[in-house]
């Protein structure tokens, strides 16, 4: 890198490239839509009034809450996602001395690996993507030993898409594109800003003067790896290389209007609680506590006299009902309707059902790219090390959920139409299953087993009963479709003249 001035080298340092400029008003509210709380207060989203004022806009931000709808379903996204945690083989790297360092602190700040991937997951989730850095210092160290000791080895860096100024990707001759050139913010406070850029030669860090604007230092040394261990982490993917689709592009625009109606609803809850008094400017009003006097010029004409403007409230309902359809707007964009709802609802089952699986298609290609980013990070790694990467990463791809209320109802109405042993077995096991409870084979049989002489349950033994009951009970497994032989199996205490008699006389009776 050719020597730059200072003003050269700042100049380098805060230019960034046209996607990052046309995206970072909008990863910004996506950001603070997130976070709620001062960050979206001090984003002034809220639509401002005709001929509002500063001071009125400013308290109508204060005492207008956030209902954080988007925090809820990122959180509700990762505690399905996270349940069961990853499994990851590591083959020959599990042989690595440093990899137990790297799963207990991947980020030299404490974080665990499945704490990292989790924090991945919750800001690819807010801004569709996010980039993960894997470095490792340039340190004197010449053996093994020595970086033991020193603990130098390779460690995870997560930057969200604000960090990230300017990238370029570049396609190789087997037609597979390649990340040559990013740049980031790596540290912001009050006084310098640390940026660097990386390119397959070499790693620049330029420390900027914030309060002149202007460049402070540069430091240039030697990219170690010759290529940038860089990973795009997407939560799904956009036509754009390098951007990703957030999972709160829309849902983040309906939390704004909810927060817009609810500011509706204090401001008509004021008015309607606190009328506002109409007078002349020579009427002396001193307050507008209860049973205030009202003093008014002895001349004053009685078309004058002073009045309260009474506002009609009537409206919050109709606001309260907006806010309830977009919640249910957001739960229909998420596929959370069902997962999340308080209240019963006239839904069918099928209908529940299907909001489960595209909730499970969701989440399902959410770990799919979560396994490829952390397989590609490991990777990354193993080149930092000198070893080859032969381990396997598997994230829990089925987050099926059932409504478990819906099929138990269904299982015993099924119950009640049949009485083939083998169908009242087989809704047995699904009830154990539904149930999550361990039933002993010994209870229920093998269901893929014949039939049993001695099964019992719907088909008591026939020896201790009267002829009468006998008679009538095989009349009814006649009429539920049983063969001859079928009630042999079942009931060998009787005979085939007895089933005979029973199907004579029920033909007779019908």
């Amino acid at each position: 890198m050719a020597e730059l001035t200072l003003q050269q080298a700042y100049s380098r340092a805060v230019s960034t490239n046209n996607l990052y400029q046309r995206q970072r008003e909008r990863w910004q509210f996506l950001l603070d839509s997130y976070q709620g709380g001062d960050d979206f207060r001090n984003g002034a989203y809220l639509t401002r009034y005709q001929l509002e004022s500063n001071k009125e806009y400013d308290q109508r931000l204060k005492t207008t809450p956030l209902d954080n709808q988007c925090k809820a379903l990122i959180s509700l996204y990762v505690s399905f996602l996270f349940r069961q945690a990853p499994g990851r083989d590591w083959d020959a790297f599990e042989l690595v001395p440093q990899l137990q360092n790297i799963i207990e602190d991947a980020d030299l700040d404490g974080r665990n690996m499945n704490a990292f991937m989790k924090e991945v997951a919750i800001w690819s989730g807010v801004f569709g993507h996010c980039w993960v850095c894997v470095a490792k210092p340039n340190a004197n160290a010449v053996t093994l030993a020595d970086e033991l000791s020193q603990n130098i080895r390779p460690y995870l860096s997560l930057m969200t898409p604000l960090a990230v100024t300017d990238w370029r990707w570049a396609r190789q001759v087997n037609g597979a594109y390649e990340l040559e050139y990013i740049k980031y913010l790596e540290e912001i406070n009050d006084t310098e800003t640390t940026i660097k850029e990386w390119t397959k030669e070499s790693i620049v860090t330029y420390v900027i003067d914030t309060r002149n604007a202007s460049g402070k230092e540069y430091m240039v040394e030697p990219n170690q790896l010759g290529r940038l261990p860089f990973v795009c982490v997407y939560a799904e993917r956009s036509p754009v290389r390098g951007l990703g689709v957030s999972m709160l592009n829309d849902i983040a625009d309906q939390q704004l209007m909810i927060a817009n109606e609810l500011s509706e609803v204090y401001a008509s809850i004021s008015l309607d609680t606190h009328p506002s008094l109409v007078a002349t400017a020579d009427t002396n009003v001193n307050g507008a506590a209860a049973g205030q006097i009202i003093t008014v010029p002895e001349n004053m004409d009685p078309a004058l006299k002073p009045y309260v403007l009474q506002f009609q409230g009537g409206q919050v309902s109709s606001i309260y009902q907006s806010i309830n359809n977009r919640k249910q707007m957001i739960d229909s964009m998420g596929n959370v309707g069902s997962v999340r709802a308080t209240e019963t609802t006239t839904r069918s089952g099928i209908s529940i059902q299907t909001e489960f699986q595209l909730l499970n298609a969701r989440l399902s290609s959410i770990a799919d790219n979560l396994e490829l980013a952390e397989e590609q990070i490991w990777q990354q790694v193993s080149d930092y090390l000198g070893i080859e990467w032969t381990g396997t990463i598997d994230y829990p791809d089925n987050f099926a959920l059932h409504n478990i209320d819906n099929e138990l109802d269904q299982m015993a109405k099924m119950k009640t139409l049949t009485a083939n042993p083998a169908v009242q077995t087989e809704i047995d096991r699904r009830i154990a299953e539904i149930l999550d409870i361990e039933l002993l084979e010994a209870e229920l049989g093998d269901v893929n087993a014949p039939i049993d002489a001695s099964t019992e349950g719907e088909h008591p033994s026939l020896a201790n009963s009267s002829p009468a009951d006998r008679l009538a009970h095989i009349q009814d497994m006649l009429m539920e479709g049983y063969s001859n032989d079928e009630i042999l199996a079942l009931h060998p205490e009787v005979t085939v003249e007895l089933i005979v008699q029973a199907g004579a006389e029920a033909a007779a009776n019908n």
